[in-house]
């Protein structure tokens, strides 16, 4: 798949978008005072042992202790390489599980302890730790701590052991273990022996400073994004990196020249009149990706709603009525819209566990097409993906690894009127609760006057159709009721000031 790479630099912003066929299918942020943390190694301190969890929190200098299982600390890490990529986690199996030791005689309150970031604060949980550290290279992921040799598992079974054999020549008895990348699968022996010798070099000045630093201190970031894009982005089908800033344009090169060389003919300052983004609607796309609707192009259209760790996207036929007859009409809609949500899986980022409701289909043939063709589009996801086919209920039922907050969540915010909730009380609704106040206030205390200061609809409800209903108040509470209109407040909100 040919693609090209759009970098929009700012000083107070990064942002990546990944175009295919002329179409935006990932997009990645990265601000400068909001810059994740997935990678970055800490010297930690145990603030709390939870015995009854497994786990401990640690203190790494954020807002928010950090939380740490027992499976990822040291003890486990021999049976810890299910994911033979960067980051070197998942789940133990119930044996592995039974065989650590408890955490309580592990870790003890106080203790300092490396740890790396494995998942960013989420919503109101704090960041996920692992104590077995892992240094993404260009080609390789060091493991400092083991002397396993592992190769990505998305290289052919067939060249695994050759290249295993080839990696454990280069590395030789210096100790730690690697994984080989899928970009190294094509890699020569002088450009592995290059990513094995930064690989130490930062291990090294790791633990140095680790021995240097006091607790709660940053001993390694990874990457910035402008950085990664080299790294983890790029593909055999990219053809070009352009990046809008001729200062960092600049410093990308001196970095592609010493990592990563074969990058460079890639590489293109862009420096056109129109905005790089502006070239394929990006800031459009970015908009569309932010709402609960998606339009398809048949007339059918999805609705997607995100939770804290849960993500439901419904399809539905809307307008499509083309096929032959409704069995076809829905084969078609669901087919187009599994293209789709691959698609906005990636450009919104949405992790976690994923439920889809496509539309009923009675013919297995057809079911089993449209989970093809699901499975087809998010094989070129590059985050980890697992479906698990159509339940009982004819939902299918997925995951996608979680590492960073979502696109929706990176750029909004919950709203100030509805606080999150999507929705807000209707003005009768408010008017009912301000005059249940009212009465309630009217027991306790004995004003001369009460006045309601509210939003202009509400205040307009009460002037006309609900007028009889305070004035009926007004002359059971024996005290005159004023109303006062408020722009600023939202519908919701209002205020009711004793005179």
């Amino acid at each position: 798949m040919q693609q090209d790479i759009l970098i929009n630099w700012s000083p107070q912003e990064t942002r990546v978008a990944v175009v295919e066929h002329g179409a935006v299918q990932e997009l990645q942020v990265e601000r400068t005072l909001e810059r994740g943390l997935v990678g970055n190694v800490y010297l930690g301190k145990v603030a709390r042992v939870l015995p009854g969890m497994q786990s401990a929190f640690i203190d790494i200098g954020l807002d928010r202790a950090a939380f740490l299982h027992v499976a990822d600390l040291m003890s486990s890490i021999n049976s810890r390489h299910a994911e033979p990529e960067a980051q070197v986690s998942g789940a133990l199996t119930a044996p592995a599980m039974a065989s650590l030791q408890p955490i309580e005689k592990q870790l003890f309150e106080g203790q300092a302890l490396m740890v790396q970031v494995l998942k960013d604060p989420i919503g109101s949980k704090g960041a996920r730790l692992t104590a077995q550290i892992s240094i993404a290279g260009r080609l390789l992921v060091f493991l400092p701590q083991d002397n396993h040799i592992g190769v990505s598992q998305k290289i052919p079974p067939r060249q695994r052991e050759d290249l295993r054999q080839r990696v454990q020549a280069l590395t030789g008895d210096m100790g730690g273990g690697f994984i080989l990348r899928t970009n190294g699968e094509d890699a020569t022996d002088a450009e592995l022996g290059e990513d094995i010798a930064y690989l130490r070099k930062t291990w090294s000045r790791i633990k140095e400073a680790a021995l240097r630093l006091p607790p709660a201190s940053v001993l390694h970031q990874d990457l910035s994004l402008l950085q990664r894009v080299l790294r983890d982005m790029v593909v055999e089908g990219t053809q070009t990196i352009r990046i809008d800033s001729r200062e960092q344009f600049e410093k990308l090169k001196v970095f592609a020249l010493e990592f990563m060389p074969a990058m460079l003919p890639k590489l293109q300052h862009y420096s056109g009149e129109r905005p790089i983004f502006d070239l394929f609607n990006i800031d459009e796309d970015i908009a569309k990706a932010l709402g609960r609707r998606v339009e398809l192009k048949s007339g059918g259209y999805l609705v997607i709603d995100q939770a804290e760790a849960l993500t439901v996207i419904d399809v539905n036929t809307g307008g499509f009525v083309g096929a032959r007859n409704f069995d076809d009409t829905i084969f078609k809609t669901n087919l187009e819209a599994a293209q789709a949500i691959a698609r906005q899986l990636r450009l919104r980022n949405l992790g976690g566990i994923v439920i889809v409701d496509f539309i009923d289909m009675i013919k297995e043939n057809h079911r089993d097409s449209v989970l093809a063709e699901f499975q087809k589009q998010l094989a070129r996801d590059r985050i980890k993906t697992s479906v698990n086919g159509f339940s009982a209920l004819g939902l299918l039922e997925m995951t996608r690894k979680r590492t960073r907050e979502s696109l929706s969540h990176q750029l909004c915010e919950p709203c100030s009127a509805c606080t999150g909730k999507g929705v807000v009380k209707t003005a009768r609704s408010v008017s009912y609760d301000i005059l249940r106040e009212i009465l309630r206030e009217a027991r306790q205390f004995n004003p001369r006057e009460f006045r309601v200061v509210a939003s202009p609809k509400v205040v307009e409800l009460f002037l006309d159709e609900e007028s009889q209903h305070l004035a009926s108040l007004s002359d059971f509470i024996g005290k005159p009721i004023s109303l006062q209109a408020e722009a600023a407040m939202a519908q919701e909100q209002y205020d009711i000031v004793l005179l």
